[in-house]
């Protein structure tokens, strides 16, 4: 295990090195739901005799590594230091002992931008309440996936045997197509939670009591700290595998004292509230009316990466073997730490282009693409506006410890998390925000290589999850409650909120929430309505780009 997370350490240093001869790095992972472990305290990064960048854990700032930037003489060395030390700020953190080089928790800088910088809570404030809106934890493939794979693997064996039958070269054939086989060959059932999602669970947990210790000292009682999942089971031991965590040490269960809590789940055909989307009729019509056309606007840059693979590796690959081979690459990376098989047949390029893809399919089957994706997940909202407005009457009445609600902790889906970040208005710019309030539509994401702020990799990786914490403050204060948004655990800018993290409740109730609020669950999901042709397809809008 030592000798595998030192090659995990050397493979990213060359990674780093690399960044001095290019603009920026490419690491494969920054594409990928993925979570790599390190075990180190201290990061030095030689580029000459003389000449440093260090890095060194700072458990004060919530494990981040504090980057110092040494003179090297002359301003392009310095340049070159300058991106080593953004490179380890923006991958690496540190948790009990292991330095994790994140996806999932790290993103939201790239997000933000270097010109965004966090508010800080004013004196006087304290945490009264917490909102937290959760993806299950890393799961394995789904059935249907695992069938995909042993797909792909008997169509590669097919390739292969028509290169022996035909006589053809086999130098570049990758030697790993040789004796591949699905991982996951023989399993019967997916989908479940793996070890590391319950390991990703479980130190969230963690990190929110050491952040929020006043909101989590008092007794455990359900009605204080509710912990809410859905009826699909990994998200469900998502919730059991955080609580876990949250409540370490607080119970007389086992060497660990843990204790036991309570895990509600409405039936999942009822639960408007953390799967209204699989309630809503409307919305599962437009999908299915909308995934051909989805996979259409994917086809021409499949084909050309297919096309690429083909000369790449004089192996006939179908369109199908492309997507499924980079499915394999993104299970390989996130669940068994691999990034030189399926991964290793992909440029730099045809990544950033397969991840556009993948954020395309998300933007408008699941995101801004279209207002009801995000509409129906209202419920959701309001049930976050009526706790943040229970805590404030029970801070306004003096409501004795332990007889109101501290914390309301949910665990769900994509597809619950996605939604909930588009009605917060999060990864938009000013203008987008007014159109998405006035429900008019978004351009879809630009084409790689543009920059664009929606990205699967950073709205809704496996563990992702959005925080809204209440703050009470003191009566001299300018806003007596309010309301920090936290995604991945990091202060996100909220447009609704004049591009900061942190908002007057009052200010956050009547610019982000209250503009939902005028369409009821029911006549949105359930009443029958007129279909409108659109102005424009999505092939043309995608033209446009």
């Amino acid at each position: 295990m030592a000798i595998a997370r030192f090659a995990t350490f050397l493979l990213s240093l060359l990674s780093v090195f690399e960044y001095s001869a290019s603009s920026e790095p490419f690491d494969v992972r920054q594409h990928l739901s993925t979570v790599s472990r390190i075990c180190v305290s201290m990061i030095e990064v030689k580029k000459s005799m003389d000449c440093f960048v260090s890095c060194e854990r700072n458990e004060s700032e919530g494990g981040e590594f504090d980057c110092n930037l040494n003179d090297c003489g002359n301003k392009e060395e310095n340049r070159k230091n300058k991106g080593l030390m953004m490179y380890f700020r923006s991958r690496f953190r540190c948790f009990h002992g292991f330095a994790l080089a994140i996806v999932q928790y790290g993103a939201v800088k790239d997000v933000a931008g270097h010109a965004f910088l966090r508010s800080n809570v004013p004196d006087g404030c304290s945490p009264i309440h917490l909102n937290l809106v959760a993806r299950h934890g890393t799961r394995s493939p789904t059935k249907k996936r695992m069938r995909e794979l042993d797909n792909l693997a008997t169509h590669l064996e097919s390739l292969l045997k028509d290169v022996k039958e035909q006589n053809l070269s086999s130098k570049k054939v990758p030697s790993w197509f040789l004796k591949w086989t699905s991982p996951w060959k023989g399993k019967l059932k997916g989908g479940e939670l793996t070890e590391a999602g319950e390991d990703e669970m479980y130190h969230l947990g963690i990190r929110i009591q050491e952040r929020f210790p006043d909101l989590f000292n008092e007794e455990y009682h359900p009605d204080v700290f509710t912990i809410k999942a859905t009826q699909v089971p990994r998200a469900s031991a998502s919730a059991v595998a955080f609580g876990i965590g949250l409540f370490s040490g607080r119970g007389r269960l086992g060497s660990g004292h843990q204790r036991a809590f309570a895990v509600i789940s409405e039936n999942r055909a009822s639960d408007r509230l953390l799967r209204f989307f699989d309630c809503c009729k409307n919305y599962k019509d437009f999908r299915k009316s909308q995934e051909p056309a989805v996979d259409k606007l994917k086809e021409p840059i499949i084909d050309e990466i297919t096309t690429a693979l083909k000369e790449r590796y004089t192996l006939n690959f179908t369109r199908q073997d492309t997507s499924s081979l980079w499915f394999l690459c993104k299970q390989e990376a996130s669940l068994l730490d691999i990034t030189d098989n399926a991964c290793g047949l992909f440029s730099p390029s045809e990544v950033a282009l397969l991840e556009w893809t993948d954020d395309l399919e998300l933007f408008i089957l699941k995101g801004y693409g279209k207002s009801i994706n995000f509409k129906m997940g209202v419920p959701l909202l309001k049930d976050v506006l009526d706790s943040m407005e229970q805590a404030i009457e029970a801070k306004e009445g003096n409501y004795a410890p332990g007889s109101y609600e501290k914390a309301r902790l949910r665990f769900a889906h994509a597809e619950t998390v996605v939604p909930f970040s588009c009605l917060l208005g999060l990864f938009l710019e000013d203008s987008e925000f007014k159109q998405i309030q006035r429900e008019e539509p978004l351009q879809y994401p630009p084409k790689s290589p543009q920059k664009r702020n929606f990205r699967g990799s950073m709205v809704a990786p496996f563990a992702g999850n959005n925080m809204l914490v209440l703050y009470s403050c003191h009566a001299n204060s300018s806003s007596k409650y309010l309301v920090q948004v936290l995604h991945n655990e990091r202060p996100i800018p909220v447009p609704g909120c004049d591009n900061s993290d942190l908002c007057p409740f009052e200010v956050f109730k009547e610019r982000i929430v209250a503009p939902h609020l005028n369409h009821e669950y029911e006549a949105l999901c359930n009443v029958k309505t007129e279909t409108v042709e659109p102005k424009a397809s999505p092939i043309d809008m995608i033209l446009k780009m």
